[in-house]
């Protein structure tokens, strides 16, 4: 028997696990690591399958070619040549932007995904370039940009030191935070409790996190921002805000909010007037105080208001980068992502619908019109790394079609599923254990400043490639450069580039030093390790890679400190508390206000033992309350006429459920968890447990505007029995 020791990179609480191998190098047990000093051996039913999920027999082990309706199994070799001929022929007959390069979920959870993902962005020199980010949190990065000139300047609850914390939207008892890294996420609200702080939850379900609340109150989906404007009225009405920065455009926040009475806004959220009042006040008083929210925050109509309006109200309250409110993590490795120039967007835009760029990258919900409508620019082929868009996009079905549209398609992906059933090609990665990781996109959201790094348990076999080199691959066909090409040159490349970018950023540890020494200091085994080492030696704690190999546990570095000023790059210098691309949304709210409300709306829902829809795989996981049924209130079973299934209709399709009554969720609204819709699925475990899809319902011509994020909650259905 071994023992090993490695970071879970399933779901943003990166936890630390402790794993049991036989001699054969399978999983026997998976226990949390309690000598890790962030997650103290905490982990949940996700972690504790991770052996599971690792060793799944459907992984696919070979590149894997389709020919007609048929999948056969080729060498690498093989399978890099027909992605140079699918990828360079569309290039060669219509040119760089006909190439499109999707980046999924899983990628911001592995090194390479991090790491290639600019290179090969570069490399293919096209604007279409898409990522999960636009079906998630692009609200968040928008919201940052515009406030504080930095959209990865992302502020977390100092849960640990907060005496109040609302919660807006979010689920993180079973989300563990979520941009918002918080291992024992149950421990710390206790702990919040007991010390005497207050939780306060708002959400449209009576979550598990909102079971553990002081109080919870029933909002209507996507409203929040009503509720939200209605708090920052009551901080200026009433004098109670506390501005602890140099701040622009006060008085034009305070005109914007004036009609956004807590009366007002009661008629449009169902929220109690006199409890938003109460709320702001408490906020105000409390010694510290923060505001959180997320997916329920994110993926709604105005998802960037809402996400403007919490920080707004940790601005107002005094608790923006002060402890125990909301602060900025400070990571181990350079902080490259940061360029320490003014937020831009809008540089180019979509073809079809004109939707603007937003960190480069076009809104998810655009990406089938740009497939499907004929002209130059029309995407013929796509590059899909770890994503599964058919379960994942607004309007899923639809992108399938489109994807049987494409001349050719890549994936990087360990399954064949919905989506890649699709594609020409299949690369998959290695299992987990077999590459080291960094969390490096965790690491600024998270609640201390630490650092881990877990080199790779099990070794890659002859007939295996890293993550590293597809990727690598990948970007020198991008680049022309052929798929024989020593896939080392671009992590070369890469190195080069990263160096030469910190020597010239403002304020680096390495400005104006020698590109050629610093080169000198690299250590690592392979690229990803290189490149690790290099953000190490020139990140602000001076560790290196070695370090970190030596504290194998992980390094706690310490409590989040203030940090603003440094982050701050707005054009003023200052935080822009009313920036226009922002306010002008109001305008579209109000309309919105003016329209009559649904009959029923559907959201979505966290599940603890589901993660998207790539643990549905792992037996362990399935069943018990990690099931795909319709969460309808009691009231609205009877006034419906509802049996045990119920048909969902929505603008964009419709599908049959099992029906669960439960006063956990408000009248007026229904629940599906994402992620499913296995039927017929090539994996064996989620094809008995296939559910329904639940953005077969949802509709891709209705985004949050500012930042083209996919609309999941709050969508307009008719729910009604099945004959």
């Amino acid at each position: 028997m071994t023992t090993a020791h490695r970071t879970c990179p399933i779901c943003d609480s990166v936890c630390g696990l402790k794993i049991d191998l036989d001699p054969a190098g399978k999983v026997t047990s998976v226990t949390g690591d309690q000598e890790d000093p962030f997650t103290g051996g905490y982990i949940c039913p996700k972690g504790a399958s991770f052996g599971r999920l690792d060793e799944d027999p459907d992984r696919l082990r070979h590149p894997m070619i389709r020919e007609g309706d048929e999948w056969r199994e080729a060498s690498w070799d093989e399978a890099f040549q027909a992605v140079e001929r699918g990828i360079t022929g569309v290039i060669e007959k219509y040119g760089r932007d006909a190439v499109a390069v999707y980046f999924g979920n899983p990628t911001y959870h592995t090194m390479a995904g991090f790491l290639y993902r600019v290179p090969l962005i570069q490399s293919l020199a096209s604007k279409n370039v898409y990522s999960s980010g636009t079906i998630d949190h692009m609200p968040k990065h928008v919201a940052c940009g515009h406030l504080y000139g930095d959209p990865f300047a992302i502020a977390v609850p100092d849960i640990d030191r907060t005496d109040y914390l609302l919660v807006v939207g979010a689920n993180p008892m079973e989300s563990h935070g979520s941009l918002f890294c918080a291992p024992n996420m149950p421990a710390r609200l206790r702990a919040l409790r007991r010390r005497g702080g207050k939780l306060v939850v708002v959400d449209p379900r009576r979550t598990r996190t909102a079971d553990a609340a002081d109080e919870h109150f029933f909002v209507r989906p996507g409203t929040d921002s009503f509720l939200l404007l209605g708090i920052v009225h009551t901080l200026l009405e009433e004098n109670l805000a506390t501005v602890t920065h140099d701040v622009n455009g006060l008085d034009e926040l305070r005109a914007h909010v004036e009609e956004f009475d807590p009366e007002a806004v009661e008629r449009i959220c169902g929220v109690p007037a006199a409890d938003i009042a109460r709320i702001a006040r408490e906020l105000a008083a409390a010694p510290t105080a923060a505001v959180y929210s997320r997916m329920g925050g994110s993926v709604v109509e105005f998802g960037t208001l809402t996400q403007w309006l919490v920080d707004v109200i940790n601005i107002l309250t005094g608790n923006l980068d002060n402890p125990g409110g909301t602060m900025f993590t400070r990571t181990a490795a350079l902080e490259v992502f940061r360029t320490g120039q003014p937020f831009e967007w809008g540089r180019w835009h979509s073809r079809v619908k004109g939707f603007p760029e937003v960190l480069g990258e076009l809104p998810t919900a655009t990406l089938a019109d740009e497939i499907e409508t004929p002209g130059e620019g029309q995407v013929r082929a796509l590059i899909n790394i770890g994503a599964n868009q058919v379960i994942a996009a607004p309007n899923g079905p639809r992108l399938g079609e489109a994807f049987d549209q494409l001349d050719f398609m890549v994936a990087v992906d360990p399954y064949l599923n919905e989506t890649t059933k699709h594609a020409t090609v299949i690369l998959p990665p290695p299992r987990m254990m077999q590459a080291g990781h960094y969390d490096f996109l965790m690491q600024i959201v998270m609640v201390r400043n630490y650092t881990r790094y877990s080199p790779a348990i099990l070794p890659l076999s002859d007939d295996q490639r890293s993550e590293a080199e597809i990727l690598a691959r990948l970007t020198l066909i991008a680049a022309g450069a052929g798929a024989g090409a020593p896939p080392a040159g671009v992590d070369e490349m890469f190195i080069n580039q990263l160096l030469t970018g910190a020597t010239q950023m403002p304020g680096s540890p390495v400005e104006g030093m020698d590109v050629a020494v610093l080169r000198g200091t690299i250590e690592g085994d392979d690229g990803p390790e290189q490149i690790l080492d290099t953000l190490l030696k020139f990140g602000p704690y001076g560790l290196s890679l070695a370090k970190l190999k030596e504290k194998p546990h992980g390094i706690d570095l310490g409590p989040l400190e203030p940090r603003l000023k440094e982050l701050l790059t707005t054009p003023s210098g200052k935080v822009e508390l009313a920036p226009e691309p922002i306010v002008s949304d109001l305008d579209r709210l109000r309309a919105k206000a003016a329209e009559p409300a649904p009959d029923v709306v559907l959201i979505g829902r966290r599940q603890l033992r589901s993660n998207n829809s790539w643990l549905h795989n792992v037996k362990p996981l399935m069943g018990g309350s990690n099931a795909c049924t319709l969460h309808v209130n009691p009231a609205d079973v009877a006034r419906l006429g509802l049996g045990d299934r119920a048909v969902v209709r929505s603008a964009a399709g419709e599908v049959v459920v099992a029906v669960e009554p439960t006063d956990v969720i408000m009248p007026g609204v229904v629940s599906l968890p994402h992620g499913w819709g296995h039927t017929g699925s090539p994996q064996r475990v989620a094809a008995e447990h296939p559910g329904v899809n639940a953005n077969a319902l949802t509709n891709e011509l209705v985004v949050d505007v500012p930042s083209g994020n996919a609309v999941f909650n709050g969508v307009p259905v008719t729910v009604s029995p099945h004959e």
